[in-house]
């Protein structure tokens, strides 16, 4: 039943003879914007690392993708004019409202710091605008469909991403994004019990509506809205049957649905006007236009059009005298005045409720493929799940007080860097009695087991056609995990039962047939134990210098002893190291002896110390063998001093493995440069000949002349990056470069130059810093002609050098620094005014509007 207050909540028109401050008071129209941002968690579960994705070309990983293309445009979007140069840089996340799942956030702390802070600081300067409530609004944790979650897991959710939130910006959430907007009233009981304010939801999502009733009008009448009809332009609030309620906003579906997939997004204009099209004209005192997506169509679905809501947030928005306002705010000026019920179980996208992640309802789906498949993964993990519980329940009573309770605050700890300390006070906050080292290391390996039990929920892995995509087979790796932690805590073998369930969940595609077979092909590859980083490190140490103490992914290696020979091609490393998991402590020291036969043959021995004696044992054996010159004698030793576990070239993670494959081909390809550039010297006169003629090069004179120019081209622009302290030094290798480059043009080369963009990059980001906020005045000009003519080689190399960095370095000094100092007033410039010139058009080069001061 749906309980109705007691009292009142309508408001009166407040009239006054003042202008309204429409911040402080509902007057006028507001505008919404809500993004979305999300990727699912791609590391692999062992090493707490995202691996290289081969289909996120040019970038390592589609993190890294979709953040160049979207989070960091969104952090410093652009406002261009109409010759496309920089009259602005904007934060959207100051005017955006907007929720970043966990597990997204935590990959943009590590990796762009700056974006991170950009992100925290918009939610701060829209707090500073809008009487203290921020952009931003929580997330459930792991992105997991809530109705579908037992009571347990679904608070643990919630209050995971409530603390998230609260570590990452420094003030309770208000708000909550579920995942897929999936909701059912238990959900929203959930939510009400950890004080969440209000929830988005789609208007699919909405019943029935009435104005909420009072003490004129006590029994207001319903109005049924299960097709969408929905008014999107008011909150409401929706009541579950103790009586408390949580407010719910309903984002306009049609204007959502075309920014996505139509052109409401192609210029501001477009977006003010399709937002225009929904403000009501019924004289109402207030009323609130409100959009929600997923935040990646602001750039990386939809290119540039971040550009688009900065102009629009900055600009239009403001000439129509619309508010930019998010949910929090507006709620806290103007209360719902009307009452919901929501539809039994819902999500935004799938029209069977939440059926998409458990049965086979075409949602996701096309051609002949089903999605047979997706209730027997669900069944197979609950069924884990529920044994990991009792695993859990049963060795976690002896560690903890409240082994659950330890589970809902295990969040603090599990952020990036894990600091021991702060570990250890959790765990002392929770033992039941002084744990032993081994019973910290077990108590620690319980809750990640139940880390990986949320996250192989997460919603992804059933919303796409086919278990053997990446998303399904990124949740069976979690359920990997977990069975190996629930293995090393009491040696219960959980994955033959798992797998075998799995055998119900058919493939669309023959080479899997079923889960069983992605199980066992794609998951089980992934797995990895403290033998196998003992022996990525033994091999990749044979080309590496290691310190006494390394990192590699999650474990921390201390080498405590360590001895190489070389024979002709052959090497023999033999050590001993101690790993420890970052994340479980769990430890272990191992004796190891690596051997590099030339090429691509290695052979690697791995076994647990024994003690000193028997170490020097195997090391004065090994070497004495290996002097022989015998690499089949020294085989035969290892297997009989190690055993038969052997590793092999394939048995290194993937990162090193390309890196260690990149090195044994240096020599071919330095032979090769060699002789290539031979031949271009040799018949340098037979290809100015053949120009001259006008007649078409031999192909293969073409290819050593573009291949020794591409040499040489790379080595002096990686020469630059050691250059940057002598402007000298600099200006001789950009001289060679230009050469080079006049060379290869003349004789119509193509250069195959790789990695050098960042390079140059780089080099023009600390050149450009150090000329505006530490160069000399006496050499301002030619600073600046350095830089110009990196860009323009970069130009002429078709190298398509990224200048927005730059331009993030030059604009805010040109708006706080040169103009304010320089053109304003010129008592505290660095530089003569007729040194100003040269400056502004440096900013020209880089793309920024300084028409008006070059005049």
């Amino acid at each position: 039943m749906v309980s109705a207050p007691k009292k009142s909540t309508n408001q009166q028109t407040v009239k006054t003879s003042q202008p309204v401050d429409s911040i402080k008071q509902a007057q006028g129209v507001y505008v919404t914007i809500h993004g979305h941002y999300y990727q699912p968690p791609r590391e692999n579960p062992y090493l707490n690392a995202i691996e290289r994705q081969p289909s996120a070309q040019p970038y390592h990983n589609w993190n890294e993708r979709i953040h160049h293309e979207c989070y960091r445009p969104n952090a410093f979007a652009r406002v261009l004019n109409d010759r496309q140069q920089v009259i602005g840089i904007v934060n959207n996340f100051e005017y955006l409202s907007f929720n970043i799942g966990a597990t997204l956030m935590s990959w943009l702390e590590k990796y762009d710091l700056e974006v991170y802070q950009r992100i925290i600081e918009g939610d701060r300067k829209s707090q500073a605008r809008l009487n203290g409530h921020g952009n931003a609004i929580a997330q459930v944790y792991n992105h997991i469909i809530l109705p579908l979650a037992n009571e347990r897991d679904k608070y643990t959710q919630i209050r995971w991403g409530k603390a998230d939130f609260r570590a990452r910006f420094g003030r309770e959430p208000e708000g909550m994004w579920l995942a897929e907007t999936a909701v059912d009233y238990p959900t929203v009981k959930a939510l009400i019990d950890e004080d969440i304010r209000f929830i988005i939801l789609a208007p699919s999502q909405a019943e029935r509506c009435r104005p909420l009733p009072t003490d004129e009008n006590p029994n207001s009448e319903w109005h049924e809205v299960g097709g969408s009809q929905i008014d999107p332009t008011r909150p409401y609030r929706c009541f579950i049957e103790d009586g408390r309620y949580i407010d719910v906003f309903f984002y306009d579906g049609p204007i959502s649905r075309d920014m996505g997939f139509s052109d409401a997004l192609n210029t501001a204009d477009n977006l003010a006007i399709r937002l225009g099209q929904a403000v009501r004209g019924d004289h109402r005192q207030a009323q609130l236009i409100s959009v929600a997506t997923d935040g990646e169509t602001f750039g990386h679905h939809k290119g540039g059009t971040e550009k688009c809501l900065a102009y629009a947030f900055t600009e239009v928005f403001m000439g129509k005298s619309w508010t930019v306002t998010n949910y929090a705010h507006y709620l806290s000026i103007n209360p719902p005045r009307w009452e919901v019920v929501l539809k039994p179980v819902t999500a935004w996208s799938c029209a069977h409720g939440v059926e998409r992640w458990r049965s086979d309802c075409g949602c996701g789906g096309g051609g002949t493929w089903t999605q047979k498949w997706r209730e027997p993964l669900r069944d197979s993990l609950d069924w884990l799940r529920d044994r990991l519980a009792t695993v859990y329940e049963e060795i976690g009573e002896k560690f903890f007080n409240d082994p659950w309770l330890a589970r809902d605050e295990y969040v603090i700890v599990i952020g990036e860097s894990r600091p021991r300390e702060q570990v250890q006070q959790f765990l002392a906050r929770h033992q039941q009695h002084p744990l032993t080292n081994e019973e910290q290391i077990d108590a620690l390996r319980l809750l990640e087991m139940q880390r990986h039990c949320l996250l192989m929920y997460t919603s992804c892995g059933w919303f796409f056609d086919e278990l053997s995509r990446p998303e399904g087979v990124q949740i069976l790796r979690y359920a990997s995990r977990a069975m190996q932690l629930a293995g090393e805590l009491g040696g219960m073998h959980h994955q033959l039962e798992f797998m075998s369930r799995l055998a119900h969940a058919p493939s669309n595609v023959p080479d899997f047939s079923n889960g069983t077979e992605v199980y066992r092909k794609l998951v089980i590859p992934s797995q990895v134990s403290l033998e196998q980083v003992a022996a990525h490190y033994a091999i990749s140490s044979l080309f590496s210098t290691y310190s006494s103490r390394e990192s590699i992914h999650c474990y921390t290696i201390e080498q405590l002893d360590y001895h190489k020979q070389n024979i002709g091609t052959m090497s023999l490393a033999i050590g001993q190291v101690k790993l420890t998991s970052e994340t479980t402590w769990e430890n272990q020291h191992f004796t190891f002896a690596a051997l590099h036969l030339g090429g691509w043959d290695f052979h690697c021995c791995i076994k647990p110390f024994l003690s000193r004696l028997t170490y020097t044992e195997i090391k004065e054996e090994l070497f004495g063998v290996f002097k022989q010159a015998s690499a089949a004698q020294s085989i035969l030793v290892m297997n009989r001093v190690f055993g038969d576990r052997c590793f092999n070239l394939q048995h290194l993670f993937a990162e090193e493995r390309h890196r260690v494959m990149s090195k044994l081909t240096e020599n071919t390809k330095k032979r090769l440069n060699q002789l290539y550039t031979q031949v271009y010297r040799e018949n340098y006169s037979v290809l100015l000949a053949f120009q001259r003629e006008d007649l078409a090069i031999p192909q293969e004179l073409q290819v050593a002349a573009e291949v020794a120019l591409s040499h040489r081209a790379q080595e002096v622009i990686f020469a630059l990056e050691t250059a940057v302290a002598e402007p000298g030094e600099i200006d001789y290798q950009l001289k060679e470069l230009q050469a080079i480059v006049t060379e290869a043009n003349h004789l119509k080369c193509k250069l195959n130059i790789s990695q050098v963009n960042t390079v140059l990059e780089q080099l023009i980001l600390r050149l450009l810093w150090q000329l505006l906020y530490d160069g000399e005045p006496e050499t301002l000009e030619t600073d600046v002609q350095r830089i110009q003519q990196i860009i323009d080689i970069g130009e002429q190399l078709h190298l398509g050098l990224y200048l927005g960095r730059a331009q993030e370095i030059y604009f805010p000094c040109l708006k706080q620094k040169i103009i304010p100092d320089c053109i304003v007033s010129s008592n505290s410039c660095r530089w003569n005014v007729s040194q100003l010139k040269p400056l502004f058009k440096l900013g020209s080069k880089l793309g920024i509007d300084v028409s008006c001061w070059l005049k």
